[in-house]
């Protein structure tokens, strides 16, 4: 089975755009649809037709172009079953647990309540990918809009127990940000210090920061590192749960 080719861009003003596209079979999926014009243009380039749409949440900037995109390729579009009334177009409704296939290929929908009520990731785990959205970013996740930092704090422990080589797309180029707030939360952690700086070079080159890695998110990114004991001194908090430590970083980031 040949490898799995994806394709990046940005699209609205710092929301990521990912095409999936399989060589063998020419089915290509796009992962959300925050916008119609980059999609089609991402298409073109890469001489591809689209055939599936795979939603992560209701959000305006994840499914604005739903309509106009089965409207132009026939698509088929996948979604939460939870949002499923909130989701343009759907036609194939999935929850927690269960599998489904892509061109063949099995994917597994991780229920992540939090930034929404009913967000789900698509991990593929033959290709060792996850496409987080809104939940996991690099070097941070998601606003707690529709849940508690519980609720939050539950679903990127589902993300956290995916192999370390785990590659992770995810929603939104706010990696610059995260990483400035991140070195306040974790100032003593090498391997976030080197990884700061190279996000600086990388942004400033124009460059992108995703994918990332599991592995490296559990070894850089504070919001997976509640049980840190460094952290838990610098806030505080040596005997609170690993929910109420998210729950500060969480609540400082906010106020950032």
């Amino acid at each position: 089975m040949a490898a799995l080719e994806l394709d990046l861009f940005l699209c609205r003003s710092d929301n990521f755009g990912v095409l999936v596209h399989d060589p063998e079979t020419g089915a290509t999926a796009s992962i959300d649809a925050p916008e119609e014009k980059p999609i089609l243009e991402a298409l073109e380039r890469r001489g591809w037709r689209l055939t599936h749409v795979l939603t992560t949440h209701h959000h305006g900037d994840h499914v604005a172009a739903n309509v106009s995109l089965k409207e132009r390729f026939g698509v088929t579009i996948i979604g939460p079953k939870g949002e499923a009334s909130k989701i343009p177009g759907i036609d194939k409704k999935v929850a927690h647990g269960e599998r489904f296939e892509f061109s063949g290929r099995p994917v597994e929908v991780i229920e992540t309540p939090g930034h929404t009520a009913g967000h789900i990731c698509f991990h593929l785990p033959e290709d060792k990918l996850l496409f987080a959205a809104d939940t996991l970013f690099a070097l941070g996740c998601g606003r707690l809009f529709e849940g508690t930092a519980e609720t939050m704090w539950q679903s990127l422990n589902r993300l956290m127990a995916l192999p370390d080589d785990t590659a992770v797309f995810f929603g939104h180029e706010y990696t610059l940000s995260n990483a400035h707030f991140a070195v306040t939360i974790d100032p003593e952690n090498t391997a976030l210090k080197e990884r700061a700086a190279e996000i600086e070079e990388t942004r400033s080159d124009g460059g992108f920061t995703a994918p990332t890695t599991i592995g490296l998110e559990k070894r850089t990114n504070p919001f997976l590192r509640a049980a840190d004991p460094k952290i838990r001194a610098r806030l505080g908090m040596e005997k609170a749960s690993d929910a109420a430590v998210f729950a500060e970083i969480r609540k400082r980031k906010d106020n950032f």
